[in-house]
């Protein structure tokens, strides 16, 4: 869907009436099928991720009206795709908001794309669920992150691969939000296990190019690299880097590799071994995922290599908002938002999610896999883990007004910055 001259005008003439009564609006139409939104690239290199979290987010859907909807409503989702450009999204979550009227929007991918639309539905009261796996800090009553943050997975991976290859740790990262502020808790959490950072270097996401960056590599000889790279044409770096054979020698740990699937996307040798973290893996050995799995592919309109936590995430995000409409008996927005941090709790493919309501975060399941032969396996996990990285600069219980993204406050917090 591509917004055209009609629909922005459109949105700018309503924007006024917006502002002054959103809940009005909203609530004249109570007889009207509940508006969702999703805002996920389906082009433009990022669509590695999007498609598989619309595919999972429509399948939410469909099962929840199958089931008679909610408040004996049927929920009409509204598709976006900004095609990985940050205008559109600002564009798409105006247009959901001011011209649709939409009950919540579910989407954005990257940080950047989050800090585009976030503001925009602040402004608008229009309920905002960020279900992808991000550095940490967002502090706001309308925004609900549902994804893993560093304080749940990267905490975690870094003293596992030092303990597994050494103390002496390279990083490269994608250069916006996630990339450098990751970075700097991969620096702090590397340097809290008694080890060192001997360079970190960050590239713009369509960077295809990492020649240069490997032979620094091989020369500072580091025990394991620490990628944070993003997207498709990141994959060329761990295409190149076993291309001569570095991986041999000096193994990789990854903050983001296998979330878009790219270990099924490279040739086995490519990524073997590689150890990652994240609040799901498709093989999680449970009915409620095996299920979810079978239902998703069953249903999806385009092929999914790999489900992944953004895509698990993205279908128990539409659930967790579901249960926080049926526990507030409305769709009004500051019931929705009392109803979700009294707190809300589903159990998901993933495991148990809860509403950690200082945050508006979640206590999750984290997990540790090593790739052998394209398949993740699970060596470690662990349960209920808190957001404590956030939770150093947000509480919502004592400051509800908030509606901010602390990201320089909370390495100042945990001593990074």
């Amino acid at each position: 869907m591509i917004l055209n001259r009609r629909a922005l005008l459109k949105a700018t003439s309503v924007s006024a009436l917006g502002l002054a009564a959103p809940a009005l609006i909203r609530s004249a139409r109570a007889d009207a099928p509940i508006k969702m939104a999703a805002l996920l690239d389906q082009s433009g290199g990022l669509d590695l991720l999007g498609t598989p979290m619309l595919e999972a987010t429509k399948l939410a859907v469909k099962e929840i009206n199958a089931g008679g909807g909610l408040l004996g409503r049927q929920i009409d989702l509204i598709t976006y795709d900004p095609q990985t450009t940050i205008q559109f999204y600002t564009q798409f979550a105006t247009q959901a908001a001011a011209g649709e009227h939409v009950d919540v929007v579910q989407g954005g991918i990257t940080s950047a794309s989050r800090e585009a639309i976030r503001p925009v539905l602040d402004r608008f009261q229009t309920l905002y669920f960020y279900n992808t796996f991000y550095e940490g800090g967002v502090c706001d009553s309308n925004t609900f992150c549902t994804g893993s943050t560093p304080a749940q997975t990267v905490e975690k991976l870094v003293p596992y691969a030092m303990k597994k290859w050494g103390k002496k740790v390279y990083v490269v990262a994608a250069d916006y939000n996630y990339g450098q502020i990751t970075s700097e808790w991969v620096k702090k959490y590397v340097r809290d296990n008694g080890g060192t950072t001997v360079a970190v270097e960050f590239f713009p996401l369509d960077v295809t190019n990492f020649g240069p960056t490997i032979k620094k590599i091989e020369a500072a000889k580091p025990d394991f690299v620490m990628s944070a790279l993003v997207g498709a044409a990141h994959i060329s770096f761990y295409r190149q880097y076993a291309a001569v054979a570095l991986n041999k020698s000096i193994p990789i740990a990854s903050t983001v590799f296998t979330v878009g699937g790219e270990h099924t996307l490279v040739a086995p040798e490519e990524s073997e071994g590689m150890l990652v973290s994240f609040a799901y893996f498709e093989e999680i050995e449970t009915p409620a995922n095996k299920k979810f799995i079978a239902d998703l592919r069953a249903n999806a309109s385009k092929k999914i290599n790999y489900v992944s936590e953004v895509t698990a995430r993205s279908y128990e995000g539409v659930y967790l908002w579901a249960e926080g409409v049926r526990k507030a008996g409305t769709t009004e927005r500051t019931a929705v938002i009392k109803a979700l941090r009294s707190p809300v709790g589903v159990d998901g493919p993933s495991g148990k999610l809860t509403i950690e309501p200082k945050t508006n975060h979640l206590l999750q399941n984290i997990y540790l896999a090593e790739v052998k032969n394209q398949k993740l396996n699970i060596v470690q996990s662990f349960p209920a883990q808190p957001p404590t990285d956030t939770l150093l600069v947000c509480d919502l219980n004592a400051k509800p007004d908030q509606a901010t993204f602390y990201f320089e406050n909370g390495l100042e917090a945990a001593g990074i910055k």
